[in-house]
Order: C-alpha cells, then structure tokens, then sequence
C-alpha cells in the first residue's frame, strides 16, 4: 500500500486490497466494489452518490485520491491526436498523448517525472528523474484522459516520460491494476516501452504478463550505440538481445524494436543492412522494427532524415528479410513527441524564478 503521512493511497490498491480497506474502517464489504468503480470512472468523492456522506468524510479523512489535472491540453487539427499535460499532487507534470486509430483508442502514458537514463536524443532526460510516479499516478493518467475525452482507451503504450522499467514495481502494480475490472485492458493491447535494462527485461519474462515488449535499440554496435545511450554501457548489445530472446521464450510475444533515424549517425544503408543481419543473427525468433522520424529537439542538436532516405532504409531492410516499418507520426502540429511540452512548462517556470 502506498500511504503519504496517514492517508492510504486507494487508487494504488487492487479491488481485493481495497477491501481490505474498507473492512478496517468499519464499512460493510460492499462498498468497495462501489468505491472503486467510482474511481475508475474519474469521479471525485461529492460525486460518488450511492455512497453515504459520512462514509465519503471518512475517506477524506483516511484516503489518498486525487486524479492528475489537466494543466494543458491540445487537440491536432490534422489527425484528433489529444495531448494532456498532466500536473501531480507535488506540482510535477508529465505528458500523456491520446492517439485515435480505426481499432481504437491507445493512450501513451509517462511512468516517471523525468528521466536518469540519459539518451541524447531524447527531451525528457534533459533535467533528469526527480521521482517515479505511483500506480495510481500512471492509472490517473488513463482516467483523467477518458473523463476528459469522454472516450474509452483500449490500448496503452508504456513510452512516455521516464523508463518504465526503472519504476520497476510501482509498473508492475499498473499492469495489475489497469487489467481489473474498471478498465479491463488486455495484456496483449499494452505495450512497454525500455531502453534495455537487461535483468528487469528476464525479470519482466517471469511476471506471466504479457505485454508487447519494445527495445529502444537506435544502432547496430555498442561503439555507436554508447554514443546516444548510456545504458549501452552497462549492457552491451549481445546481453540486450539474449534477454530479448529469454523474454519471446518465456511469453510467445513478438518483441518490437525501436530505431529512430537521427541524420549522419545512423541512417545510411549500410546502416540497414548491419541492423538486419544483427537481427538475424542474434534474435533467431520473429521481431518486428519501428522505424522512427526522429523529433528534433534544439538542446541536442541532433537532426532527422529527410521522408525519402527513410524509406530507402525500411526498403532495404523488407529486401533483406527484416519485417520493419516507419512509424506514423500522430499529432504533428501540435508537438506530440514525448518530453517537450514538459520541458518547455519548467523552462516558463524558471523564466518566471
């Protein structure tokens, strides 16, 4: 249980550990099943009207439950792409993008304020992690996004702000949590996004959750690789890709790696073709590559590869047997990309200082 002074965090508690809850405080069983629908639903206390006004100043005064606010919201012009700037109880923000396709909604939700891993590409690791964020802050996220909208969400990808597998139980606790019955999303409609913290990859292969596993990988060698991620340090490609292997073992799922284009770094076909005979040689089971249209952030200095070099790449990759493809960019005009609408919020913030 998650408890800040005296208050316990309910949000963060599964349906059978909320009654649990509820039982120590005196009420009948059966109030939890309403509580917790209520909270799935976004609803604050004064709203939950089949609950008794006493009960209700009773969890005022012994429960922790507060929804991430909205502080900022824009809706794309082009494509219906929501991004939410969501601001926690301590006055941290982080982004969340809700993206609409044919099949359905999928919200990409952040699982940390900020970000300790260090990629030179990335925004949201630009001031570093301040805190992991608690189950309930990420499951808010999806609530707070649904309320908003008015929309169901039916998939999640675990890639916004922070390293999922840094937060490595609180995630594990999400998983569990946004799998019951208030929103009663499958495993296989949730992505999880790292940039390839090896043991909590085999760690994640035995939580008997399967959830489509992506691997920030962005190079074909350690040399290059160690350039833009420091992770690649401490594992080098040979372990992250064993574990790769350990983690389709354990599961039967397809792992997914990412590879953004950034221009003059990795992007040339030769490049192509060193990732596909790497894929080839090492993963030995069906892997999938997202190919991703860097997005520019002033602080790197790092650029993009312009539409026609990157197709060039897929096409030589699909030549050579690696199933791989560019990945639609949603929310184009209103800066959906993960990071900055945070970073550009704190930069206000010390302006303003």
């Amino acid at each position: 249980m998650e408890k800040n002074e005296t208050k316990t965090d309910i949000m963060s508690l599964t349906e059978a550990e909320l009654t649990d809850f509820i039982k120590d405080l005196g009420q009948p069983a059966f109030r939890a099943k309403q509580l917790y629908l209520w909270m799935q639903a976004g609803a604050p206390l004064e709203e939950m009207s089949n609950l008794p006004k006493k009960f209700r100043e009773l969890l005022n005064e012994r429960a922790e439950y507060k929804l991430p606010k909205i502080e900022r919201r824009f809706v794309s012009q082009k494509d219906g792409t929501v991004k939410y700037l969501f601001a926690l109880n301590d006055g941290e923000c982080v982004e969340s993008v809700l993206m609409k396709y044919s099949y359905g909604n999928t919200l990409c939700v952040s699982s940390q304020a900020g970000c300790r891993m260090g990629c030179k590409f990335c925004a949201s690791t630009l001031s570093g992690r301040v805190r992991n964020l608690t189950p309930s802050e990420i499951l808010g996220q999806i609530t707070a996004a649904e309320r908003d909208s008015g929309e169901r969400v039916h998939g999640i990808v675990m890639m916004g702000i922070g390293e999922p597998l840094d937060n490595y139980d609180n995630v594990i606790k999400f998983l569990h949590l946004v799998g019951e019955d208030g929103h009663g999303i499958g495993m296989r409609h949730i992505s999880l996004s790292t940039c390839g913290l090896v043991p909590q990859i085999r760690h994640l292969a035995e939580e008997g959750l399967p959830v489509t596993l992506s691997v920030s990988l962005h190079a074909h060698c350690d040399d290059r690789r160690k350039k833009i991620m420091p992770i690649a340090n401490k594992y080098p490609i040979e372990e992250l890709l064993s574990a790769c292997r350990y983690y389709f073992e354990k599961t039967g799922r397809r792992v997914s790696f990412e590879y953004t284009l950034i221009s003059g770094e990795n992007d040339s076909l030769d490049d192509a073709r060193a990732l596909a005979a790497l894929l080839k040689r090492e993963m030995k089971y069906p892997c999938h590559v997202n190919l991703i249209m860097l997005n520019e952030v002033s602080e790197t200095g790092l650029k993009t590869v312009d539409k026609t070099q990157a197709k060039l790449f897929e096409a030589e990759m699909i030549r050579l047997g690696q199933n791989a493809t560019i990945r639609r960019r949603l929310g184009g005009d209103i800066d959906a990309s993960c990071g900055q609408l945070r970073l550009s919020r704190n930069r206000e913030i010390e302006t303003k200082a």
